[in-house]
């Protein structure tokens, strides 16, 4: 999928890429119900968008990837910056703020 393919492309060396990947996974466990079947694409994009936008050279904490682009993402939600097709607007910035939120409990 584009996603994975634009974080394994990443200007990161191993340790960090590998980082990124099992967050993003475990991040998109998480999120990935909030979103129609048509969105999903659009949706792991501004995933791995938010993931990379959080990440530095030596990130390998997988849990702290996770919740800062989980976080990430809420913040655009709570900014207006929505993908389209999701099932509640208001429903799946809930969802998302609050699992950003448990994450950093």
């Amino acid at each position: 999928m584009k996603a994975r393919r634009l974080i394994d492309g990443a200007s990161f060396g191993p340790h960090t890429l590998k980082a990124l990947g099992q967050a993003f996974d475990q991040a998109w466990a998480e999120i990935a119900g909030n979103f129609g079947s048509t969105q999903v694409e659009n949706a792991r994009l501004r995933l791995a968008e938010a993931m990379l936008s959080i990440a530095t050279e030596g990130s390998t904490d997988v849990s702290v990837l996770k919740a800062g682009a989980l976080q990430e993402m809420a913040l655009d939600y709570r900014s207006g910056i929505r993908p389209t097709g999701i099932k509640s607007e208001l429903e799946a910035s809930s969802l998302i703020s609050t699992k950003a939120r448990h994450t950093f409990a």
